[in-house]
């Protein structure tokens, strides 16, 4: 009933609707409207209050909530079903769980906060409540499984794509990392569940440290990750990122599904690279080797030279990749 109210105050914008209206249209009664109106203040939404007159939205809050994102969101799918919680362990584990409930293609969950955050090989990820964007996405695309790792660079593409939009550039450390003046500000996490030649589903997860203050992060981390407003300077409203993250993650999506490739997604990658170029250190399996960051191959590999001559393709999901120098400034 509050996003219905909600979306009755959005509709006459900053005119005033009387709660007898609202009563009406809703089947509510008007104490009821007077309840639901005041748990929105609570929730940060300024609404004025007149006698006669009726309830004016002012202004919202910067929530992540269908309500907030659906005005600017062009999608067809992707967002369409939006799960909003103010606390959850891990987006990524409910998303698993949402979709062996068969929660459909395209079904984004979101959170203010996570206690359980996670990146990939494990990591930890910092995610306070209200700070960050902190978001999975179901996907349910008709692919072989070994095409499952591309995903991760539309993922990466789609949020150079956004922070372009608001005159962010930023930068991708292959595979799964965006890097914002040498720290890393937001992570990717790609999880699958399938079958040989079958997969069920896909979830993307992806973290982004929007407004965090320094004193957020954990001692350990203040030397390699930071924030956008940290580096901007700027207070970002996070659900014009979202939009603009979603509608870029479509767009690129929908040729890796409808056209099989991740030229665009690549082509974004590849641009906006932190490491080619660049010595780097490949860890597998617990062996490091040294290799030069040569290119990205149409299928979003990192293609690699070694001091032997011979170059390789690395795989999303094999390796991890380190700078030697642990500085990550673009050449």
């Amino acid at each position: 009933m509050k996003e219905k109210i909600l979306h009755l105050l959005k509709e006459y914008e900053k005119s005033f609707i009387s709660g007898q209206r609202i009563s009406k249209e809703l089947g509510v009664t008007r104490t009821a409207v007077w309840k639901y109106i005041n748990i929105l203040k609570e929730d940060g939404y300024k609404i004025e209050s007149v006698s006669k007159r009726g309830y004016r939205l002012i202004s919202s809050p910067d929530l992540l909530s269908f309500e907030e994102l659906n005005e600017k969101l062009i999608t067809k799918y992707i967002g369409r079903n939006i799960m909003y919680f103010q606390t959850l362990g891990s987006t990524n584990n409910k998303a698993k769980e949402l979709a062996l409930s068969n929660a459909p293609h395209g079904t984004v969950i979101i959170s203010e906060e996570q206690t359980e955050g996670r990146g990939r090989l494990g990591r930890n990820w910092s995610s306070p409540k209200f700070k960050g964007i902190w978001l999975s996405i179901i996907l349910r695309p008709d692919t072989d499984p070994l095409n499952v790792p591309k995903v991760t660079q539309v993922g990466a593409a789609a949020v150079i794509k956004a922070l372009n939009e608001l005159d962010i550039n930023a930068y991708v450390k292959w595979p799964n990392d965006i890097i914002l003046n040498e720290k890393k500000v937001c992570g990717i996490l790609t999880e699958m569940s399938g079958e040989l030649n079958k997969v069920n589903y896909v979830v993307m997860g992806i973290g982004i440290n929007v407004n965090t203050d320094s004193s957020d992060f954990p001692e350990e981390l203040k030397n390699t990750a930071t924030s956008i407003s940290l580096e901007t300077g700027k207070y970002i409203k996070r659900k014009e990122l979202v939009s603009k993250l979603l509608n870029s993650f479509e767009l690129l999506y929908d040729e890796f599904e409808k056209e099989e490739t991740i030229k665009t997604s690549v082509s974004i990658c590849k641009k906006n690279s932190i490491l080619l170029g660049k010595e780097i250190k490949i860890i597998n399996r617990g062996k490091e080797t040294y290799a030069r960051a040569v290119d990205l191959s149409d299928e979003g590999e990192l293609m690699v030279q070694y001091t032997d001559g011979i170059v390789e393709k690395i795989v999303s999901g094999e390796v991890s990749i380190r700078g030697l120098t642990g500085s990550y400034t673009p050449r």
